[in-house]
C-alpha cells in the first residue's frame, strides 16, 4: 500500500505484485479533510481512513513517500505529520514500513527521476493497464509508491543479500502468513 502524505488530500493506492514485475491495482483513492477543520481533527480523521484501509486490504507493506524539505513551512509540517500517522498505523498492525524519495518513485516508474506528475500518471495507468489515470493525482502518487516498493530489489529484504536460501524461505513464509497464503503480495 502506498501513501502520498498531505493533509487536504491523502493520497491512499494498494497494488498487488507478482512475479515478473506484474502489478494489478486493488484500489486507490484519498483520504480527504477539509482545510477549515481544526488539525487535530483532520489528523484523526486521517488516521482513521489509513486505519480502515490498512485493515481491509491488509498490505504486506507500507511505502510513504519522504518528506523532504519545502519552502512552504506549513505544508512540510502537515506532510510530515500525516507520513508519521500512516507509519503509526501500520507499526501498530506490524506491516513494514517504507520510504521512498520522490525522484526513486518517478526514476522506478517512468525509468526518471525528473519526471513530471503528468507522466507519473501516464506510467502507473500503464503498468496497471487501466484506461485512465487514476484521479485524483495524489491517488496516483500512492499507487506509484506502492508499485516502487513492490519493485523494490531483493537484496532490500531484512537480512540484504546474505540471506542464506533457509532464510529467504523463512521470510517469505512469514509473508505468507500474514497475507492468509496468498501468492500474490499486496502492497
Amino acid at each position: 500500500m502506498g501513501v502520498d502524505p498531505g493533509l487536504t488530500r491523502c493520497g491512499l493506492g494498494v497494488v498487488e505484485a507478482s512475479s515478473g514485475r506484474k502489478v494489478g491495482l486493488v484500489a486507490c483513492g484519498v483520504a480527504a479533510t477539509p482545510a477549515g477543520m481544526d488539525l487535530d481533527q483532520r489528523l484523526l480523521r486521517i488516521a482513521a481512513q489509513i486505519g480502515d484501509w490498512l485493515d481491509q486490504y491488509q498490505p504486506a507493506a507500507l511505502a510513504v513517500e519522504r518528506v523532504f524539505a519545502q519552502h512552504n513551512q506549513m505544508t512540510i509540517t502537515g506532510t510530515a505529520q500525516v507520513a508519521g500517522l500512516a507509519m503509526v498505523e501500520a507499526a501498530r498492525r506490524g506491516i513494514e514500513v517504507a520510504l521512498h524519495t520522490p525522484t526513486e518513485v518517478k526514476a522506478a516508474v517512468t525509468g526518471t527521476g525528473g519526471a513530471d506528475k503528468a507522466q507519473v500518471g501516464r506510467m502507473v495507468a500503464r503498468l496497471l493497464q487501466l484506461s485512465e489515470v487514476p484521479r485524483p493525482a495524489d491517488a496516483a502518487d500512492a499507487l506509484a509508491l506502492a508499485i516502487c516498493h513492490a519493485w523494490r530489489p531483493a537484496t532490500l529484504s531484512p537480512l540484504g543479500a546474505a540471506a542464506t536460501p533457509a532464510q529467504k524461505a523463512w521470510l517469505e513464509a512469514e509473508r505468507a502468513a500474514r497475507r492468509g497464503g496468498r501468492k500474490k503480495v499486496t502492497v
